[in-house]
């Protein structure tokens, strides 16, 4: 039986270190889409967990076109408060704002996956986690970005829990790879499921 060609439809460090780490063969390539045109067309008519949803199908379905018979990953994560949706910081100041605008309050991070394959989906799913920032002092904001330097713009929520951006938080409540970016034991069985990794 001829091996399933996997490809992660994605740039993400974040995303490639998980599924290497979880003992993965793939290929990686970046989907070439407008995240913010597609945002933008759906903006006001979607939830943020279905706009991560509408993206992870879309960079899934672009590389998936261009590789026939693989197995496509797709990913993409939104962080809302309420309705609202925070992009990566631009700069260190946007990073600064993300931080003031979230401290005190619960943010919910939306994670979803979609696999496709010949330019069709046939899983998707979305993980959400909930994180409760404790209330931040400007200063130490300031101080805290000062330490982390550039990593704060790696992420939608200028933090990474899995580093000093823990600090930042008294409560969590949701999977670890979720908050990282990929909901991974939801696509693990799904790739077992399709058979493309050993069950």
């Amino acid at each position: 039986m001829q091996p399933t060609t996997i490809i992660l439809a994605s740039g993400s460090p974040f995303r490639r270190a998980m599924l290497t780490n979880a003992g993965l063969d793939f290929g990686v390539e970046k989907p070439d889409i407008d995240e913010r045109a597609v945002e933008a067309a759906i903006a006001g008519q979607a939830r943020p967990d279905d706009i991560a949803a509408i993206l992870a199908e879309a960079k899934a379905l672009d590389v998936s076109g261009r590789h026939p018979q693989a197995l496509v990953i797709g990913s993409d994560q939104t962080l809302s408060l309420g309705d609202e949706i925070f992009h990566k910081p631009a700069d260190m100041e946007a990073a600064r704002r993300h931080l003031l605008r979230l401290s005190g309050k619960t943010h919910s991070l939306n994670s979803a996956v979609a696999v496709a394959r010949d330019g069709e989906t046939l899983w998707r799913h979305v993980g959400i986690a909930h994180l409760t920032m404790r209330r931040l002092d400007p200063a130490f904001i300031g101080r805290h970005l000062a330490r982390v330097g550039d990593k704060a713009l790696q992420s939608v929520g200028a933090y990474q829990v899995e580093g000093e951006g823990i600090q930042l938080f008294e409560k969590i409540e949701g999977d670890h790879f979720t908050i990282v970016g990929l909901p991974l034991l939801s696509l693990l069985g799904a790739l077992r499921d399709l058979g493309a990794i050993d069950g």
